[in-house]
């Protein structure tokens, strides 16, 4: 995944705040201060094409060899549902969400109920919360 430039002015996360005081920090090294943070940073980094940062910010147990984007999918806008836990003083959290995209010009959403740990004192990305259906 090549790295878009990150030329923005307001951050792909959703929170209407620029780049560079918003998800840009993490991208380049800051630790997010809450699992929903992070969520938000992972969102940006796939919207920018960042593989480097969503590979990064992966618990290394669960973290994949590699991530490679669709080509044709561009992601188009995130809702951050619920979160809980993922604080300054927890261990972990959970954040559910939506994120919304097109891919080959069709509309799409991928939902997903998230867990974040702490690794090595950081926030990091384990996995979705699977569910007994």
């Amino acid at each position: 995944m090549a790295r878009r430039s990150p030329r923005l002015t307001t951050c792909p996360c959703g929170l209407g705040q620029p780049y560079a005081e918003c998800c840009g920090p993490a991208h380049e090294g800051k630790p997010a201060a809450t699992a929903e943070a992070l969520m938000r940073s992972r969102y940006a980094a796939f919207a920018l094409d960042d593989a480097a940062y969503v590979l990064r910010s992966w618990h290394p147990d669960t973290r994949p060899a590699d991530v490679e984007p669709d080509p044709q999918m561009r992601w188009t806008g995130l809702d951050v549902l619920e979160s809980t836990g993922g604080g300054l003083f927890d261990a972990e959290g959970v954040v559910e969400f939506t994120a919304h995209y097109r891919d080959g010009g069709r509309p799409g959403e991928m939902r997903e109920r998230s867990r974040f740990v702490r690794h090595d004192g950081q926030w990091v990305y384990w996995g979705p919360v699977l569910t007994n259906t």
